[in-house]
């Protein structure tokens, strides 16, 4: 197996425990590990969702921010956050920043609990998306209130983490300082 079929464990301070598989250790008892989510947004300020692919474990078809991932051993969640947006979107994201570098949440679909020490990010990008097919089933551009209001109108239809992340991102101050600053 590969690094990428790895995640790295850690404990509630993000000291590293180890490696384990990622298949295998996502279940019922599910211990915590490092992953990360962006939210990546054009230069108009719209955010590119993704469908989540059909193959997933978890959340297969729903929507979701811009990517997620896991970072491998010793990798910074910034670069890993690049590996991943190339990987899963084709797109070489600009300006990379940790937003809520402390998030972590636990959910669970169908018995199996995705329980993540979560940074959040957001990205930014000139460039259209170009799909992993095994990856993401669809993706669209939404404008920020827009997806806000819709997450309160249709919440199943997004993932668990992405509403909370959502949430936490309209209230933060440095969020919007920065989407600001890139955003003109």
């Amino acid at each position: 197996m590969s690094m990428d079929d790895y995640v790295v464990l850690v404990d509630e301070h993000n000291n590293v425990l180890g490696i384990a598989p990622k298949l295998v250790t996502h279940n019922r008892n599910t211990p915590l590990h490092r992953g990360f989510s962006v939210f990546l947004f054009n230069s108009k300020g719209k955010l590119l969702l993704q469908k989540r692919g059909s193959k997933k474990k978890t959340w297969p078809l729903t929507w979701s921010n811009s990517c997620c991932g896991h970072p491998k051993l010793n990798e910074s969640n910034l670069n890993a956050a690049k590996r991943r947006v190339k990987f899963e979107l084709g797109i070489d994201p600009n300006n990379i920043l940790e937003i809520l570098p402390n998030f972590s949440y636990k959910a669970e679909m169908n018995g199996i609990v995705e329980n993540e020490l979560c940074p959040v990010l957001i990205a930014f990008t000139k460039s259209e998306p170009k799909p992993n097919k095994n990856d993401v089933e669809d993706f669209k551009w939404i404008d920020w209130q827009k997806f806000i209001e819709d997450i309160k109108r249709n919440p199943d239809t997004y993932s668990p983490w992405c509403r909370q992340e959502a949430k936490l991102l309209s209230n933060n101050k440095r969020f919007w300082e920065l989407y600001g600053e890139y955003v003109k």
